[in-house]
């Protein structure tokens, strides 16, 4: 699965004259501003569907292995019921485990709390969160509690690799870094660019806008996958990022902030 921001940015090479950009930064979890869309789910008669999930899903609730096709991070999925109220979803490509995620619905069946373990970087790192959703529509008749769509609240990064990433200046563009290992050096041509370590094999676009604005376009097998139009702020201390995921039709805001010394 895909990691929990679009941060796909490796640091390599010498650094020439700074930008705005120069530095290392950190999300602020308490800006964010998640996606509008719903999240739906349905399990009934023991099987777990997803209908808003990337690539659809629609399996067995075994606790078994059931192959996926459709996403370059992973390829098999488990669904394990632990009891009414609690479940676990487990990602797996070969016989890696990338993606975990234990979901539990309050016992007024009103909220829906997912602790999440991504571990899809090219290093291995686990990457934790716990996302908060609110129930926008009643589960079917019959089915379990979980069932229903439900409206993104709140996500609470406890990684810093999750929500860090560091630039630096190259001659007519720039290079990035993650803490998971996932990095590209392009530049402000318009051309695209391998993201290292990136299992999708994902391209990067850069367009500098201004001094102080760079729009990324993330492609996945020629297909524009996500956009981030970042903006640092006069004093250089603040970034705002707009992100947009044109797979899903959704757009994600939230702000960063350079990190001192």
């Amino acid at each position: 699965m895909k990691t929990l921001f679009s941060l796909m940015l490796i640091f390599s090479g010498t650094v020439l004259a700074q930008t705005p950009f120069d530095g290392t930064w950190v999300a602020k979890m308490e800006t964010v501003q998640l996606p509008q869309s719903p999240q739906v789910y349905l399990l009934q008669n023991a099987v777990y569907e997803c209908s808003s999930c990337i690539p659809k899903i629609k399996v067995n609730a075994d606790g078994k292995d059931h192959p996926i096709a459709g996403s370059p991070y992973f390829s098999a999925i488990s669904i394990r019921v632990i009891d009414n109220n609690h479940l676990e979803l487990v990602e797996r490509q070969r016989d890696k485990t990338v993606y975990s995620e234990t979901d539990t619905v309050s016992p007024d069946g009103n909220t829906l709390m997912q602790n999440i373990t991504d571990s899809a970087g090219a290093d291995g790192q686990p990457i934790s969160a716990q996302k908060t959703s609110v129930r926008i529509s009643a589960a079917p008749e019959g089915s379990n509690p979980i069932s229903g769509s439900w409206q993104a609240q709140k996500i609470d990064v406890t990684s810093d690799n999750g929500v860090t990433v560091t630039y630096h200046s190259i001659t007519g563009g720039l290079q990035a870094s993650n803490p998971d290992g996932e990095g590209y050096t392009a530049k402000f041509d318009g051309k695209d660019y391998p993201i290292q370590g990136d299992p999708a094999r994902s391209t990067v676009s850069l367009k500098r806008v201004n001094a102080n604005t760079i729009v990324e376009t993330d492609k996945q097998a020629g297909r524009v996958h996500y956009q981030l139009r970042m903006v640092v702020s006069p004093d250089g201390k603040t970034m705002n990022v707009t992100e947009t995921d044109k797979e899903r039709g959704t757009t994600m805001t939230y702000t960063m902030q350079k990190k001192q010394g």
